[in-house]
């Protein structure tokens, strides 16, 4: 499964990149906000820094508009995804922007049947957020699970992003859902990483050495 980091803070992505584990990032306007400046500018840096995709949400809700400015932000770098939320006009946008071979990521799915719909009107990326389904008493992997197995059976263009994910165990559970991606903040990211035995095992190995050394040099 490939790991997206969702940020917009050029510091977290570069040190993700680093650490050799992150093949894209998805943004949106409340992770631009935090950061701000041009939006079109920290874009082109995230860009440069991983070749993978990188989601760029628009913020018009007609066509038209959806359409314009996914053509802009994919004027802005080859790895440019143009990112739209599900809804009948955004529908509309992504199979437009699809005719036109600009990919597209449909956000704000909660369910199979709007992924499917997503699917089929030509989203390179298919968005659900498993957050906010735990948040209101759903079980956010089921869509997960649902939209692998759909994606699966017909052999459906598009890829899997399990999206608001909250804590390292979503990412696993994903994993095992069948999702083809994780995007995840970079706390999650550190979170991953860490574990008290892991650390504790690294203190004892570092206490063990030194007195290993210290009681060499005292026999010489």
């Amino acid at each position: 499964m490939k790991l997206f980091l969702d940020t917009a803070e050029i510091d977290e992505i570069r040190t993700g990149i680093r650490w050799g584990v992150i093949d894209g990032v998805t943004t949106n306007p409340t992770l631009f906000a935090k950061v701000g400046g041009s939006y079109d500018e920290v874009l082109r840096q995230i860009c440069k820094l991983t070749p993978g995709p990188v989601s760029a949400e628009v913020i018009a809700d007609d066509v038209e508009g959806m359409v314009a400015e996914g053509r802009h932000f994919a004027a802005l770098a080859p790895n440019i995804v143009v990112k739209i939320p599900m809804c009948e006009n955004g529908l509309e946008a992504i199979s437009r922007l699809a005719e036109e071979g600009i990919r597209t990521n449909c956000t704000l799915i909660f369910s199979a049947n709007q992924g499917l719909l997503a699917a089929k009107a030509g989203a390179s990326f298919l968005s659900p957020f498993v957050g906010r389904l735990d948040d209101v008493n759903e079980e956010g992997m089921t869509v997960i699970r649902e939209l692998a197995d759909i994606v699966g059976i017909f052999e459906l263009e598009t890829e899997i992003i399990t999206a608001s994910v909250r804590h390292p165990r979503h990412v696993t559970d994903a994993a095992l859902a069948g999702a083809h991606i994780a995007t995840i903040p970079f706390k999650v990211l550190q979170q991953m990483v860490r574990h008290p035995l892991t650390d504790r095992g690294i203190e004892l190995f570092k206490a063990d050495w030194a007195k290993a050394t210290k009681a060499a040099s005292a026999k010489g």
